[in-house]
């Protein structure tokens, strides 16, 4: 187990942009399927199978690659502060199975400890920076990463999984934008 003044080191910005993006990319053609199974997960470092996943799994998975455990760090966040975490799924307490799976709760984890940016400056993007979008279809939240690469236009491309496994695309603008974190 990690001592706490570990856990609160781990939470300041610490990630290495192009680093995080290119650990990210390692995920494509590993990462085929979604899957949003809940799953019992070991804790610390629990993850579903590499070949599926979510959203909010390229992110998970991007951030171990340098030594970042979200699963530790969101459970730990939101067990001492549950009151700045939404309370959608009706739960009394916090869950490390699935807690750190929930776009909601890393949108609040990175508002909480890392930097809110600019949605609406193209600039502002640069490569490891998390987004996250309401798709049109029921609202739901979707997670990014930026990419170190860009579209012809200029804009940068997004490492994410939307249901076909993790890709790399031009997606920064086909959703409404809601949050841009750099942690």
């Amino acid at each position: 187990m990690l001592s706490l003044s570990h856990i609160a080191q781990a939470a300041t910005p610490i990630s290495d942009g192009d680093k995080l993006a290119y650990d990210a990319k390692k995920q494509i053609g590993v990462t085929t399927s979604y899957d949003p199974t809940y799953r019992k997960l070991e804790f610390p470092r629990g993850d579903v199978p590499i070949e599926t996943g979510v959203c909010t799994d390229v992110i998970i998975r991007a951030y171990r690659l340098q030594n970042i455990d979200l699963q530790q760090l969101v459970n730990h966040d939101m067990k001492s502060n549950w009151s700045a975490y939404p309370k959608n799924w009706g739960l009394k307490s916090t869950d490390k199975n699935i807690d750190h799976r929930r776009v909601p709760n890393l949108e609040v984890f990175f508002e909480r400890q890392g930097q809110t940016l600019s949605i609406t400056d193209k600039e502002s993007f640069q490569a490891g920076d998390i987004v996250t979008w309401r798709l049109p279809k029921d609202n739901l939240p979707h997670i990014g990463i930026v990419s170190d690469k860009k579209a012809a236009d200029g804009t940068p491309l997004i490492i994410h999984n939307i249901g076909q496994g993790t890709q790399e695309e031009n997606i920064l603008y086909a959703y409404p934008i809601l949050k841009h974190f750099r942690y």
